[in-house]
């Protein structure tokens, strides 16, 4: 480790890391725009200037350079003393300040970035409050760069995030910097629209409101928004994110920093996967249908159903038998209360991995790298928890079959009874699997949205979204990742935790009164199976990183 001395505070940093991180480490807020972690270092906003002791060449004595040297280019060596306070750096800043805001509009009351715009705050606490520009300021068109994202010209610095994204994460290159000197600006190769999987990220490291996503762009006020910390649902890879909400409405998922597993990024497909919580066609009711009618129950009677029809379905002697199919989608505690109540009432029960969606093969980027040079993972497995699902049917023992063999023995006729779990995010009811299921005298639904197999079931439950549940998910490489619940569940739901945790408890397959707590079900877990005491819990990065 070494030590360096910042404003008259030494500190201890790590080897070959810049003097930015390392104050950045220590807790101290040093303003910077174009430097970011998972991008090259190119040193143009100049924000993060510092001053730096340096052998005098004439002297040989250690004194202050003259010349003021960008710290995020600057690597830490030890007995290094620099200091960002002295009144040469505040003057530079407040120049600097200055100079990025000659051209740059008065439109913070319609910026959706304001509220989390580094441009913002620092014109506040480095800036003037008036202006001595009095020349024409030079303005831009907004510019349609892609089909999911503006560039607000206007509001541009050029600290090139967005560019060395394009070419160092995604590899597509679609951004470039045209023009020159006071003329520069951020456009799009002619006939190359931002198009790539992983374009909405150049929103996300953009410090300033240019860069603008068109989903959420007039949305909504980001100090309205409501946050929690969740993983998204959208494949195997298990990317750490943020679910920014307001009143019962979802309205961004935000990546978190996740090193190693999706570090500062994340996908397309699993950012606008918020638009399934929204979804209108949502089912928010139990529905248990008896002849041509159908009944709607509340959460405590459909436990006390559920539990007569398993016991007499256990009971018959003609040799059928139940089958339980746990969805990919299900938190690790969810699948495992369910098994266990399950396995308490029906023990000859046939436990059943649910069904794994086709996909493409995995996409890496930045595109055509391999090994070491891979930056990100899409995977071509369209389900966040397979794996944990596995391990809890093996540990669980008992009958067992691939989601295959139970189609085989559905269509059939092998069962009787079917308790199928859904929670996908797009169309997963195949003829094949309609067709096999129709053939069960009775069949329970558990799904977030009406499908064909949800409207022929006899007993439908509706499941809570990623954003109203807490839980586990085991990633693509093993990871067991905690998340937790960013708001309540919607009128008619209640959490899918919580309904298979009062399940467990009323059959006697756990001992855990009360309200549904992930980490508590977690040690039972862990206790029960010998599995699921490691987690991993994405670390938060510096508080002042951006």
């Amino acid at each position: 480790m070494a030590r360096i001395t910042i404003d008259g505070v030494e500190i201890e940093c790590r080897e070959g890391i810049s003097v930015l991180q390392a104050a950045l480490e220590a807790g101290l807020d040093v303003p910077h725009y174009c430097y970011h972690p998972g991008l090259s270092v190119v040193a143009s906003c100049r924000i993060c200037l510092m001053e730096m002791k340096s052998r005098h060449p004439q002297t040989g004595e250690m004194a202050w350079s003259p010349k003021l040297v960008p710290s995020c280019q600057t690597n830490v060596s030890d007995g290094m003393e620099v200091r960002y306070k002295s009144p040469k750096v505040v003057e530079a800043r407040e120049k600097l300040m200055e100079f990025l805001l000659v051209d740059h509009p008065l439109d913070c009351p319609v910026c959706d970035q304001a509220g989390e715009c580094l441009l913002q705050d620092y014109a506040e606490r480095f800036g003037h409050a008036t202006s001595r520009m009095v020349e024409q300021k030079h303005v831009n068109p907004k510019k349609d760069i892609g089909p999911g994202t503006m560039l607000y010209q206007n509001r541009c610095i050029l600290c090139t995030r967005c560019v060395r994204f394009a070419r160092e994460i995604a590899g597509t290159n679609e951004l470039c910097v045209v023009n020159r000197g006071s003329r520069n600006e951020i456009d799009v190769f002619p006939g190359k629209p931002l198009d790539n999987p992983l374009q909405g990220n150049v929103v996300d490291v953009c410090p300033v409101g240019s860069m603008l996503d068109k989903d959420f762009l007039f949305s909504q006020r980001v100090w309205f928004l409501e946050s929690g910390d969740s993983i998204c649902p959208g494949c195997s890879t298990g990317c750490a994110i943020r679910i920014d909400h307001n009143h019962g409405k979802v309205y961004r998922f935000k990546p978190r920093y996740n090193p190693g597993v999706n570090d500062w990024w994340i996908c397309d497909y699993g950012r606008f996967l918020y638009k399934h919580i929204n979804d209108e066609r949502r089912l928010t009711k139990i529905k248990m249908r008896a002849a041509d009618t159908q009944e709607t129950l509340d959460w405590d009677k459909v436990i006390d159903v559920i539990i007569r029809r398993l016991g007499e379905m256990a009971n018959t002697a003609d040799g059928r038998s139940i089958a339980i199919v746990l969805s990919p989608f299900l938190a690790c505690e969810e699948a495992w209360l369910l098994g266990k109540a399950v396995r308490k009432l029906a023990p000859q029960a046939v436990l059943v991995p649910g069904y794994l969606p086709d996909g493409e093969p995995d996409r890496v980027f930045p595109v055509g790298a391999s090994g070491d040079d891979v930056k990100f993972t899409i995977r071509g497995e369209k389900c966040p928890n397979s794996r944990g699902v596995e391990v809890i049917i093996a540990k669980l023992g008992g009958p067992a079959v691939t989601f295959a063999e139970f189609l085989t023995g559905a269509a059939s006729g092998e069962y009787i009874g079917v308790w199928i779990t859904g929670g996908y995010l797009d169309n997963w009811v195949t003829k094949e699997l309609l067709s096999a299921c129709m053939k069960a005298e009775s069949l329970l639904v558990q799904d977030m949205l009406p499908t064909e197999l949800s409207d022929k079931a006899s007993l439908v439950l509706p499941m809570c979204s990623i954003a109203e549940r807490e839980g586990s998910f085991v990633n693509a490489t093993g990871k067991l990742q905690p998340f937790a619940k960013a708001m309540p569940a919607g009128e008619g739901r209640r959490s899918d935790g919580q309904f298979l945790l009062d399940f467990a408890n009323r059959v006697g397959a756990v001992d855990c009164p009360g309200v549904f707590n992930g980490d508590r079900v977690r040690t039972l877990m862990a206790t029960d199976t010998g599995a699921f005491d490691e987690i991993w819990v994405a670390p938060a990065p510096p508080a002042h990183q951006h």
